[in-house]
């Protein structure tokens, strides 16, 4: 397999959540036009209560025009290192802080055009200390789900974000 390398790279579009770049690539004297979407990276909080229940949000997504049941995460800001943004969100999306942190997983989230990452982390021993704030973009609702209706909710759909059920494989596969 051929490692396609670009030799030039044009902005074509600029915003603060993310830039759409066209690379020109080459590999063994061929040439193509590829575009990326360059994407700070992501995180995602898998908050877990003694008593086996997930603290998950629900929120609306407007790519999709409808509320999704998510975990907590965002973007890792540039001046972050991803725990910190980890701790960061989780906060602001829940009011919980935790204690106990294992980051357990990453992913692309989408390879083919997107330039991405995405961190999963695990928090327990968690104790509310206010009320979700969110990034002032964002409605939260946070709910407490039991860990073990989770593949239920994903296969009727209730959970449908992809790198949240990414998420929740790391997880199973972590315990």
């Amino acid at each position: 397999m051929r490692s396609w390398r670009p030799f030039h790279i044009e902005s074509i579009f600029e915003h603060p959540i993310l830039n759409l770049r066209r690379h020109h690539v080459a590999a063994e004297g061929e040439t193509r036009l590829a575009l990326v979407l360059d994407l700070p990276d992501w995180v995602n909080v898998i908050p877990l209560l003694p008593d086996s229940r997930v603290l998950m949000v629900r929120q609306w997504r407007y790519g999709i025009e409808s509320q999704t049941l998510e975990i907590p995460g965002g973007v890792v800001e540039p001046e972050e290192d991803e725990r910190t943004a980890a701790e960061r969100e989780f906060l602001e999306e829940t009011g919980y802080r935790g204690s106990t942190w294992r980051r357990i997983g990453e992913c692309h989230p989408n390879p083919a055009i997107q330039n991405n990452r995405t961190g999963t982390w695990l928090v327990e021993d968690l104790v509310q200390v206010g009320e979700p704030v969110g990034d002032g973009e964002e409605e939260l609702e946070v709910e407490a789900v039991p860990l073990a209706d989770i593949p239920r909710l994903i296969a009727s759909g209730e959970i449908r974000h992809s790198l949240v059920i990414a998420a929740f494989y790391f997880l199973q596969s972590k315990t």
